[in-house]
């Protein structure tokens, strides 16, 4: 590191892979979006100030698309991206419906249930993609269903 350089500070995010009957929820950032509008992502948003990376996953969840989900508490992965320009480490977690509809928020402006294989043709987020399919590795036959 040159002398002098500031280190940057990274935004930390999570991504929640929601799991149901061998698919996953997959969201289409809304076109008003600042970062990634049209892109097609599982449910994701920043860490706030005071709240470790399970408890954003959790809200995010509930803000974004207000299921009733089991939200396993191990991370599934994590890997580095830029968002804006800036650097920053996403968290992921895997999570399984339990129930509710979904419910839009203004991130998001449609949403359907894919297969892992679907998601991989409808999400240019290589990283994303590939800890989609390690959420779905990681998951119980009985889970699968």
């Amino acid at each position: 590191m040159n002398e002098g350089a500031e280190t940057p500070l990274y935004v930390v995010a999570v991504a929640a892979v929601i799991r149901r009957e061998g698919k996953l929820l997959a969201m289409r950032r809304a076109q008003t979006k600042d970062a990634g509008p049209g892109l097609w992502e599982t449910l994701s948003g920043r860490v706030e100030v005071g709240e470790t990376p399970l408890e954003a996953a959790s809200r995010e969840i509930l803000e974004e698309c207000g299921l009733g989900v089991r939200l396993e508490p191990r991370p599934v992965t994590c890997y580095p991206a830029t968002r804006l320009g800036l650097p920053m480490i996403v968290i992921v977690y895997a999570a399984d419906y339990l129930s509710g509809e979904v419910m839009l928020s203004l991130e998001h402006d449609r949403y359907d249930w894919v297969s892992p294989t679907a998601f991989a043709e409808l999400s240019t987020l290589t990283p994303l993609v590939e800890a989609v399919h390690l959420a779905f590795n990681l998951a119980s036959p009985k889970e699968m269903r």
